[in-house]
């Protein structure tokens, strides 16, 4: 992925998904270490508002739908809740209000969970709300497995007649 080629192919999205997942194992060990002094009514309501407002109304919304088509609003609803930016913003303001505390750790958790456990990233309007495959995409991806393997013949043929020499 570049700024000219703005998509993840399945190599690139695996290596993504494995970063946030030792961001989410970073983070849950300083959940751990501090469990003792984590307030748990905070902590589950931090954890679950982020999907009680971003992800579950959408979700019914997708399930009720015949076509499956839900309206943008859903899409935003969960892009703006699922952001780190959003997230951040909610953390700096709880902690002026109310000082800093280890529950804002669950913020971090939930995020990193969706996208290195679950591989759920933001969600793009052209997309299904829900994973689904899409067919313009999965031609994508043949037609760049397909180069990729064109290319390491290519580089194996060049390779062994340079050896030949």
């Amino acid at each position: 992925m570049d700024m000219a080629n703005p998509f993840e192919t399945p190599n690139t999205y695996r290596l993504h998904r494995a970063e946030y997942l030792v961001g989410l194992v970073a983070v849950a060990g300083l959940f751990i270490a501090h469990i003792g002094e984590v307030r748990w009514v905070p902590a589950v309501i931090l954890f679950a508002y982020i999907d009680l407002i971003g992800y579950i109304p959408g979700a019914i919304a997708y399930r009720r739908s015949p076509d499956h088509r839900v309206a943008k609003g859903y899409y935003i609803a969960y892009n703006v809740m699922h952001s780190m930016i959003t997230q951040m913003v909610v953390a700096a303001v709880w902690i002026a209000v109310a000082g800093f505390e280890w529950a804002l750790l669950v913020l971090p958790l939930h995020l990193f969970a969706d996208r290195g456990v679950f591989g759920n990233f933001l969600k793009p309007f052209s997309l299904a709300f829900e994973p689904e495959p899409n067919p313009a995409y999965t031609r994508m991806a043949a037609e760049l497995r397909h180069r990729e393997r064109r290319r390491q013949r290519e580089s194996a043929m060049a390779g062994a007649s340079g050896a030949s020499r």
